[in-house]
């Protein structure tokens, strides 16, 4: 970590940079479009938010649709490659990534973490919370020191809008878990940070610019169901039922011939 500086607690830059003068207005954008804005001196040197499907994992994208053998109804066997609804989940939205490479040292105690980054980076990208802020040491988080990604992104949306900030779906790989926020962006006008902790293991680590570090899906707040009733199937329903799941296990491409809509 010799060509980076180490950064501990909550100490922040004796006196932040003047910000550059704003670009000149472009004019409102459309009513169905959200906007990602940053400082004008960042722009085109930190990776810009992009659709989420451009960040579907390398995992996902080797493995191969079918396992090549029969499954227990006779059709050809699937992988997850297959699972048109977690195609969905990681087109979903639109994807923040790390903005420059970060190396971390991660003790055994998982406490007592140290972050390195170039010394001519323009913000410092990882920072800590207070344990106290999740509970620690108190159970789940015996071992666990809070940080945050640092988001250089503001998100712009209509009238009407949150955005839900959260970890990138379906995605095991990465060595982080975030906590996941929905935040009423059409009112909030500055930057949302990312809080997360460290699951992978411990040892010297590379997070590279451009890692995924939040998914963010804009959603109408007035489309949020918030009625509910729990109750027993009709008949009707029931046979509705047998009826798709026979229709599911026997036939090929069921979902994605007459079920999925595309997104």
């Amino acid at each position: 970590m010799s060509d980076f500086k180490v950064s501990f607690g909550f100490t922040q830059p004796d006196k932040a940079p003047e910000p550059a003068p704003p670009p000149e207005p472009t004019g409102p954008a459309p009513d169905d479009t959200i906007e990602f804005l940053c400082d004008p001196e960042l722009l085109d040197k930190i990776p810009a938010p992009e659709r989420s499907i451009r960040s579907a994992p390398e995992w996902f994208k080797q493995l191969d649709r079918e396992m090549g053998m029969k499954d227990a109804n006779g059709l050809p066997g699937l992988t997850v490659k297959a699972c048109l609804p977690v195609t969905d989940t990681f087109s979903l939205g639109y994807m923040i990534s790390l903005p420059f490479d970060v190396q971390l040292h991660v003790p055994e105690d998982r406490v007592s973490i140290q972050m390195g980054w170039a010394p001519d980076v323009p913000f410092q990208p990882i920072e800590q919370h207070h344990p106290a802020q999740i509970g620690a040491p108190q159970p789940p988080f015996e071992r666990t020191m809070p940080l945050k990604f640092i988001n250089p992104w503001r998100i712009k949306v209509p009238d009407g809008y949150s955005v839900l900030f959260a970890q990138p779906l379906s995605r095991p790989d990465l060595p982080f878990t975030c906590f996941t926020g929905m935040v009423d962006c059409d009112r909030f006008d500055t930057t949302v940070n990312i809080p997360f902790v460290w699951s992978g293991p411990i040892g010297d680590h590379l997070l590279s610019a451009g890692t995924p570090i939040a998914q963010c899906i804009p959603i109408r707040r007035d489309a949020l169901l918030k009625q509910t009733n729990a109750r027993a199937s009709t008949a009707e329903e029931l046979a509705e039922q047998a009826a798709a799941k026979q229709r599911k296990y026997h036939e090929e491409s069921t979902y994605a011939r007459d079920w999925r809509v595309k997104k």
